[in-house]
């Protein structure tokens, strides 16, 4: 715990989920989506459905973070609610690559853009050194930190805004209407809207983000559960209004099997001019994204370390809060993986791994209503037991489809898992038997 006053306000705290939750998935799914479901209708709803159950799971983290407002998000519950081996399992996942490769992607991403608008550029070094310069200023100091991330969250919204309202104002935008028949309607139960819900949930992960650092919020027993709310509402109304512009502003069909999205309803709604203004914004998005994810992540190792007396030099902060090794480590890890440039398999088998990882936690919470009944919870999950069932069978739907489509990264997952065990067995071994006594007991 931090000995002194909480430095993330709550305007940071959402900003942060914000930041999160919006990087370059919104601008380049779509047109993966409409080459499963061919319905501009059936696209919607998958951002719509895709909102509702990024807010299920947001009122699930709710009652879970104000019942144990501790840092470490999955980790800290899992550890809790199941054992401390489930909690070991999700963090070391979290540390190694639920956050390492996803900042190495972002970085790599910041890279090709800046390479696209300066030829010449070497796109590698530009991703190192984005990771090193934003790792450097969330090393200097907590509340530093947050101000760095609020005003390019605030630069990123208010382009986003200035974006969907000149889409709106385009004079002769294209039809979208309701379904014209019964099987169109049908088909969002279908397996192909599976597939693209996948991508959708990759683009709202992050709605979570403020249970990783629950310690640094002042009253988090309230706070927290305000700023899931209000963050996935927002993201998901941006999602959405972004998606109708998309469509809006450019035939359907154009768009199908397309990555480059932004750019071309960018270039429709503003001519060529348009593709500048979408490279600004997808850089300021993911400036935004990796400042968040380098400033996250690092709070689970550092629980991690306050639990595991053998990592117990990932709990060190320093003067001003920051748990500086952690941080450092973390970035490291990015960093190898920016250089190394190979790991989109190991992305697909850490998304159904932290998906599963997810559920566990939301599972938590009926879990403990049905252990410990009588224990105090400052917030209480609306809709309970439907909106936690809600965010679990649809979750859950997916996971048996990556399962059956995609038997080897689940495989994988299995491994990895194994692995992890072992090695935390192992480290419970080094520690005295009077912690390893105490550390089962949690």
């Amino acid at each position: 715990m931090i000995n002194q006053k909480k430095p993330v306000s709550l305007f940071s705290t959402t900003i942060l989920v914000i930041a999160n939750m919006i990087g370059t998935g919104v601008f380049t799914t779509l047109g993966f989506q409409l080459a499963s479901v061919h319905s501009p209708f059936s696209a919607i709803m998958l951002w719509v459905v895709g909102g509702i159950v990024s807010f299920c799971g947001a009122l699930a983290y709710g009652e879970l973070g104000a019942m144990m407002p501790r840092s470490g998000g999955e980790y800290a519950y899992l550890t809790e609610i199941y054992h401390p081996a489930i909690g070991f399992l999700t963090g070391s996942v979290s540390i190694v690559v639920g956050f390492g490769a996803p900042i190495a992607l972002a970085a790599m991403a910041l890279g090709r853009y800046a390479g696209g608008a300066f030829p010449g550029v070497d796109e590698t070094a530009v991703a190192v050194a984005a990771i090193v310069a934003l790792t450097l200023v969330h090393l200097v100091d907590v509340r530093f930190g947050c101000h760095f991330q609020n005003v390019f969250t605030v630069g990123k919204i208010l382009l986003i805004a200035a974006f969907v309202v000149a889409g709106f104002a385009m004079p002769h935008p294209q039809k979208i209407g309701l379904p014209e028949s019964l099987d169109e309607l049908e088909a969002v139960f279908n397996p192909a809207f599976a597939v693209g819900l996948v991508y959708v949930s990759f683009a709202y992960s992050g709605w979570n983000a403020s249970a990783y650092i629950a310690e640094e919020i002042p009253r988090p027993e309230r706070n927290l559960s305000i700023s899931l709310f209000l963050g996935t509402l927002f993201v998901a109304l941006c999602y959405i209004l972004l998606n109708l512009v998309f469509l809006l502003t450019v035939p359907a069909g154009e768009l199908s099997g397309k990555v480059e999205i932004g750019y071309l309803s960018a270039k429709a709604i503003f001519g060529e001019g348009g593709v500048r203004l979408m490279t600004m914004l997808i850089c300021l998005a993911l400036i935004s994204t990796l400042s968040s994810m380098i400033m996250v992540g690092p709070r689970v190792a550092g629980a991690m370390g306050e639990d595991i007396k053998a990592l117990g030099f990932l709990a060190v902060r320093s003067k001003r809060g920051v748990p500086v090794r952690a941080v450092l480590i973390q970035s490291s890890v990015a960093i190898l993986f920016a250089l190394a440039s190979a790991f989109n398999f190991v992305l697909t088998y850490v998304g159904f791994t932290l998906t599963l990882f997810t559920c566990m936690a939301v599972l938590g919470v009926f879990v403990l209503r049905f252990r410990e009944p009588h224990r105090q919870r400052p917030f209480k999950t609306w809709g309970y037991p439907v909106v936690p069932a809600l965010y679990l069978a649809v979750n859950g739907w997916m996971l048996c489809y990556l399962v059956i489509q995609r038997p080897l990264p689940s495989a994988f997952c299995l491994m990895t898992v194994a692995s992890l065990l072992v090695l935390y067995k192992w480290l419970m071994n080094r520690q005295s038997p009077t912690a390893w006594r105490r550390e089962e007991k949690r």
